[in-house]
This record gives C-alpha cells, sequence and structure tokens, in this order.
C-alpha cells in the first residue's frame, strides 16, 4: 500500500518553495516596474510629438456650420517631419552615449538607475520610431520609408547652420579682438618712432662745456672770454722775412 501520508509531505513541500518563488517574482517586478517609472527620464518633454498630436485632435467649428474644420493635411506632414527630426536628434544622442555609459557601467563608475534610465529611453525612442512610421504612412502611403530620411537632412542641415551661427559669432570676437590688438601695437610702434626722431634730433646738435652751442661754419662761433675783445693786429705783408730784414738794417 502507497504511503500518501509520506507522498504528500514532498509535493506540499515543492507547493509551498514554487508558490514563495512565485511571490517574490511578482513582488519583485512590481517593486522594479515601480522604481523604474519613478526615475526621471532620459530625455525631456517630446515638444513637436505634443504639438503634432493636438493638432491631430484640434478641431474647430465654424459659426453656421455644423461639420468640423480639420488641419490641413500639409500642416500635419509638417508637424509631423519636425516630429520625425526630432527623433533622428535623439537617436543620434542614444547611440553616441550607449558605448560610453556601458563601459562606466562595466567599471562601476555608474549605478544601475542610470543603465535603467537608458534602457528606457531607448526602449521609448524606438517606439516612437514606430509611431511616426504609422503615422506618416496613414498621412501619405509610402511616406514611412522616406520621412526619416528627409528628416535626417534637415537635422544635418539644422546642425550646419548651428556651426556657421557658432563661427561667425567667433569671427565677429576675433575681429575686435584684433582690431585692439592692432591700435595698442601701432600706438607702441609710433612712440618708439617719436622716441627715436627726438633721440637723433638731440644728439645732432652738440653744446660745448660752458653750454654754448656750436653750429656750422656759417654760424658765428661765441667764445666766452674774462673782459672786452680786442681787435688782433693785422699781421706784415711781408711775413717773417721781412722782419727779420728791418732788424738787420737796425745794426
Amino acid at each position: 500500500m502507497v504511503e500518501w501520508v509520506g507522498l504528500a509531505i514532498p509535493f506540499a513541500y515543492l507547493g509551498v518553495l514554487i508558490g514563495s518563488l512565485a511571490t517574490f517574482s511578482s513582488l519583485y517586478k512590481r517593486r522594479k516596474a515601480a522604481k523604474s517609472s519613478s526615475l526621471e527620464p532620459w530625455f525631456g518633454p517630446h515638444l513637436q510629438r505634443n504639438i503634432y498630436l493636438s493638432l491631430l485632435h484640434l478641431e474647430q467649428t465654424e459659426p453656421g456650420k455644423e461639420k468640423p474644420v480639420t488641419v490641413p493635411d500639409s500642416v500635419l506632414k509638417a508637424a509631423l517631419l519636425r516630429r520625425a527630426t526630432e527623433d533622428i536628434h535623439r537617436i543620434i544622442s542614444i547611440r553616441s552615449a550607449k558605448q560610453a555609459l556601458a563601459t562606466l557601467l562595466q567599471r562601476g563608475s555608474v549605478g544601475d538607475d542610470l543603465w535603467q534610465r537608458f534602457l528606457r529611453a531607448e526602449k521609448e525612442v524606438e517606439e516612437e520610431l514606430k509611431d511616426v512610421v504609422t503615422e506618416a504612412n496613414a498621412l501619405a502611403p509610402g511616406w514611412g520609408t522616406t520621412i526619416f530620411q528627409s528628416a535626417n537632412e534637415m537635422a544635418s542641415n539644422a546642425i550646419i547652420r548651428q556651426k556657421v551661427d557658432e563661427i561667425q559669432a567667433q569671427a565677429k570676437v576675433d575681429r575686435e579682438w584684433w582690431d585692439k590688438k592692432r591700435a595698442s601695437i601701432q600706438s607702441e610702434f609710433m612712440k618708439e618712432l617719436d622716441e627715436g626722431t627726438s633721440a637723433s634730433t638731440s644728439t645732432s646738435r652738440p653744446t660745448t662745456s660752458g653750454g654754448e652751442k656750436i653750429g656750422s661754419d656759417e654760424d658765428t662761433v661765441l667764445v666766452e672770454g674774462g673782459g672786452p675783445t680786442s681787435p688782433v693786429p693785422p699781421a706784415p705783408a711781408g711775413g717773417p722775412k721781412a722782419g727779420s730784414k728791418k732788424k738787420k738794417g737796425k745794426k
């Protein structure tokens, strides 16, 4: 006879173990979901998506008419294209940050909360892309295959315009700096030139020990003396030989 009591004990143990594991798993998943939902989103609010949804559900009723006036398809297409362009920017941000964030997570430099935020943002971007493709095909059949190509071109042009604006702003700052630098260099050069000119002028007219200036051969030479100047007698016409002859005659 089979001992049912002995067999019931292991089965009851297995049932309790499986039930406790299932309960723990469900509680852990709920706690993890609640924690992930309470985390700060990776990206800010999607303004372009909110604008598109507002235009899509916007209905304006004109007075005297029962039918509402819907938004034109061209406006909806433009809003959807702007939404896809913002999605392109988010895709680029996700791809550029994923490898670096994974490396930091392996090294233990960042916590698991940041990684969970990133995974949730990546999942939201994937769902957003699918939604954009669906909306594009609803507005124009087959547009969902080319909408992101057009959005990528628009995003590239926006980045190029931003870089050009930054370069122009920096060029203006550099131009102002160079104008100031050139003005300072010119002022210093002119100052040195004036100093050199004044130094050469002072050295071209030397002075004597008595303070009298010596000019050229045509200028009058002034000599300081103890008294009034006396006229110098003229030399004899015959020179030294005529003087010697006179002395011999006297003898």
